[in-house]
């Protein structure tokens, strides 16, 4: 099978959002249209010289994403929209990079966009059902495998509320997150309880908002005149659906063969990342899934999570858009939103947010079915 890595380079050369925010009245034409826009402007790039995209969303229905972008002008280019629930921005990415590293074209636009609508679920409808599906919402379950870690572990709520207290911390100074508050650990531990020991704070809210990258081959650096400084080379990009994976759970599991299949394209180790952003809708799984990625020993997230290891200025910085807890999970959006943020960070521009020297990043994605995408990012050397 082939790889990134067996295909020429493929960069990201613009990044562009709309803040992340609570259910309004905005259309979502809007809300893509300023990301679309702010990536364009990032890269130095007009519309007509775009040459593919691909949309990600999981709520506001069929042609939503050729609908919008027709407001940019009609040029005729091939274009997909993309639906893989949560992961629909990072499968959008993904088909992006993986259509200019083989040639199809130089210049490919990857977005998300969602609002709050109906949620229509496919598995709800599918008429194969778990024997518990009715009497588990998904914040039960992970109350559920935070109760689970805490008697394995002897980790605490205080421990795991600090997932939380970082996260808020970071997102009170990212000017695109929904949640911009540093919250005290007090103030993540106080009611109301949402399921267990997982209060409100520690869960992520759902809205609105977009999020776009510019994806571009060496060739399409040159004919833009993009500078090098600024191209955030994509090393790999590994996507992996459900597989027995035995009594262990699943979406963990998942993510340590996702996440090792994407260090072995990039031909990395878990020492080699700075960045990563985890996909944190409850504050139990950043804890599971540094472990399942191999940044720290199985069992002692929490306890490394308390010595600093992944704040801004740890050994790696996670989460440091605030992640879903504090950015947001607006769902179609949330992958691409990632990628811009470790790009940011790999280009040095992220301000008060800067992990220092940051070379290398990763984005950590799943979605329901399961489905995980994990995509591994280079700074520029030149």
């Amino acid at each position: 099978m082939k790889t990134l890595s067996d295909m020429r380079p493929v960069y990201v050369v613009g990044i562009g959002l709309h803040p992340y925010q609570n259910r309004s009245q905005t259309s979502y034409v809007t809300l893509g249209l300023r990301a679309v826009r702010e990536a364009l402007a990032d890269a130095g790039i007009t519309w007509p010289d775009v040459e593919s995209a691909y949309v990600g969303n999981a709520l506001i229905g069929m042609a939503a994403g050729a609908a919008m972008l027709r407001y940019l002008g009609a040029t005729g280019i091939p274009f997909a929209q993309v639906e893989n629930a949560s992961a629909s921005g990072s499968t959008a990415f993904r088909h992006a990079a993986h259509e200019v590293a083989a040639g199809y074209t130089d210049v490919s636009l990857a977005m998300g966009v969602d609002t709050v609508d109906q949620w229509r679920s496919g598995p709800a409808k599918a008429g194969v059902r778990g024997l518990a599906d009715h009497l588990s919402a998904p914040f039960t379950h992970f109350a559920m495998l935070t109760q689970k870690y805490m008697d394995e572990t002897g980790a605490t709520p205080e421990q795991i509320a600090k997932v939380a207290v970082k996260n808020h911390r970071n997102g009170a100074f990212n000017p695109y997150a929904q949640r911009q508050q540093v919250r005290t650990l007090e103030e993540v531990l106080a009611p109301p309880l949402i399921s267990g020991v997982l209060t409100r704070l520690q869960c992520t809210p759902v809205g609105e908002g977009a999020a776009a990258v510019i994806v571009m081959s060496e060739e399409g650096l040159t004919r833009h005149g993009i500078p090098r400084s600024r191209a955030v080379q994509v090393l790999a990009s590994a996507s992996r659906s459900e597989q027995p994976f035995g009594r262990e759970n699943g979406d963990v599991a998942l993510t340590r063969a996702t996440t090792l299949e994407a260090y072995a394209q990039a031909s990395v180790e878990p020492r080699d990342i700075d960045v990563v952003e985890v996909h944190d809708a409850f504050s139990i799984e950043e804890l599971l899934y540094v472990e399942a990625m191999g940044f720290c020993k199985p069992g002692e997230a929490a306890a490394e999570l308390e010595a600093g290891a992944f704040d801004i200025g740890g050994r790696h910085a996670v989460s440091p858009s605030g992640g879903l807890i504090a950015m947001g999970h607006p769902l179609g959006p949330t992958g691409v939103g990632q990628v811009a943020e470790v790009v940011r960070q790999l280009r040095g521009e992220a301000g008060v947010r800067q992990q220092p020297n940051a070379r290398m990043g990763l984005t950590h994605m799943v979605g329901i079915g399961p489905v995980c995408l994990v995509h591994i990012l280079r700074a520029a050397t030149a």
